[in-house]
């Protein structure tokens, strides 16, 4: 049994026990969270494909982390201009266990 949620502007399959890294969510490790969003979904039944949604499904998940990813660098450089510039970025991001898929 897998679904395809939607969180962030992307889209993941998961299947139950998978541990996925989502943008940033405004929720304290610990806590249960429940992705409505739910575009696909295969179970025992079959395979349902939502429009846009799957009406009644939904996946149950535990955060288990907020951090930040590793730093990325940035040069932006200007020819004959004797101009550049260094910038750094670390995105921030959740990473949630999938507990229960529902459907």
């Amino acid at each position: 049994m897998f679904a395809v949620i939607e969180t962030g502007g992307k889209q993941y399959k998961v299947i139950e026990q998978d541990i996925i890294f989502v943008e940033k969510l405004d929720v304290n490790e610990g806590d249960e969270i429940v992705f409505d969003s739910v575009k696909a979904l295969s179970s025992e039944n079959g395979f349902k494909v939502g429009a846009p949604n799957v009406d009644g499904a939904k996946v149950t998940a535990k955060v288990l982390k907020n951090g930040k990813n590793k730093k990325i660098y940035v040069m932006k450089y200007k020819s004959k201009k004797n101009e550049k510039k260094k910038i750094g970025h670390r995105q921030p991001f959740t990473k949630v266990q999938i507990v229960k898929i529902e459907g």
